[in-house]
């Protein structure tokens, strides 16, 4: 393959739901060379701010009491940079003492290039540097490798378990000696059509934008973008690891000015669209967003907008314990049990539960909406955009489980 260069052993692949692995083997008598990768990108988080030297002075003297006074540390934040720099330096020292070539690139030099010249990416950060650096790979083949450099404060359910992050070495001895297995985890991939539609992105890492100016960011894109005519099913350059969240820009309320000066008032601007599985028929819909994610994402911001509380539970099974007869003993370890049971739903009827589906198809009837992949990548829409959501086995993003 592309990744492994030289493989001491066989490799053997199995589908396992949907998440595929795979098993690297190796021969103890048999000397491993290096055979990974040859080429990695690692893909590097800083909050070091990009000033001018001639502005040092001002920051020292008045940015420090301003971030004082928003609540912020300066110190605190210069020594989470610190830790981060420190563990992204061991992780490319590291590569760099086996041999293996290295680029090192910041988030705004991160692109396609990049990607095509690596055989193999690491992210050095978080899940959510883990979710950027996964965004830009669309080879089944080409792994995406996690370190987590700052474990204190990022808990990275994504990277690689957090002693690897000061013992990278010991990670890349599993790999060469094959004592690793493959895991592919599904990603959503998009279909956009309709009146209307912009499939030009809005990249919100570079940017934290107001409501105001994000719509005015997807209007300049639109006018940048010679595609924005397009009607036909166009499928967008992203793919989502974690979920796709579709609603208003602003969900919260809206201020009106009435014809007398003095009076205002705010109606809340909900999310309206049409929403059909597996081309069953449209059915409306009204909320605050429509949240779909993968199995992933099910752990991930899926998981805490469906959680119940303790106490709704424990108030449940005392209802059902009084009225219902119910011979039980109830305690902490039942009311987590309920807990983690889950239940997989679809608009619809209440009564009608399913198991799978394959393509959700959403028709916007939004103002002024958007779709956001991961919570990185956003595209407009906007009344009469249809949006497919799917996962093909093509779009498998390629991860590494260390075996323990």
């Amino acid at each position: 393959t592309r990744v492994v260069k030289k493989q001491c052993g066989q490799q053997k692949n199995s589908a396992v739901g949907e998440e595929m692995e795979s098993k690297g083997e190796h021969s103890s008598n048999e000397e491993c060379p290096l055979h990974f990768a040859v080429e990695f990108c690692g893909v590097g988080v800083s909050v070091e701010m990009e000033l001018d030297v001639a502005l040092w002075h001002h920051f020292l003297l008045e940015g420090c009491a301003t971030l004082a006074l928003k609540g912020s540390n300066y110190a605190g934040l210069l020594e989470r940079h610190r830790i981060h720099t420190k563990n992204v330096e061991h992780v490319v020292e590291s590569l760099r003492n086996e041999g293996i070539e290295v680029r090192l690139v910041k988030r705004r030099e991160y692109n396609e290039e990049t990607v095509r010249w690596a055989d193999a990416i690491i992210s050095a950060g978080g899940d959510g540097t883990m979710l950027l650096a996964a965004s830009k790979v669309f080879d089944k083949f080409k792994p995406v490798i996690g370190v987590n450099t700052d474990p204190e404060r990022s808990e990275g359910h994504l990277c690689l378990p957090v002693r690897y992050t000061h013992s990278f070495p010991e990670a890349l001895q599993k790999l060469y000696c094959g004592e690793f297995r493959w895991q592919w985890r599904q990603r959503i991939r998009l279909y956009l059509e309709g009146t209307g539609i912009n499939p030009a992105p809005v990249d919100l890492h570079e940017q934290q934008l107001s409501q105001e100016q994000h719509s005015r960011a997807h209007i300049n894109e639109r006018f940048q973008d010679q595609r924005s005519d397009i009607s036909g099913p166009h499928l967008l350059p992203v793919r989502a690891l974690n979920e796709v969240f579709i609603g208003e820009s602003l969900s919260s309320r809206e201020n009106f000015k009435s014809c007398k000066p003095s009076f205002k008032f705010s109606l809340h601007r909900a999310s309206y669209y049409e929403i059909s599985v597996d081309d069953g028929p449209w059915e409306k819909q009204k909320s605050s967003g429509l949240n779909v994610c993968t199995g992933t994402g099910s752990k991930a911001w899926s998981y805490n907008i469906n959680k119940v509380a303790h106490q709704a539970v424990e108030e449940i099974l005392k209802i059902a314990k009084k009225h219902g007869g119910l011979n039980m003993p109830l305690n902490m370890e039942l009311v987590q049990k309920v807990l983690e049971i889950r239940t997989l739903s679809r608009p619809g009827p209440k009564s009608e539960i399913i198991k799978h589906i394959h393509v959700v198809c959403v028709r916007s009837r939004c103002w002024d909406a958007c779709m956001v992949v991961d919570g990185g990548t956003s595209f407009e829409f906007n009344d009469g955009a249809i949006a497919s959501i799917m996962i093909d086995t093509e779009d498998a993003l390629c991860t590494v489980v260390l075996e323990e």
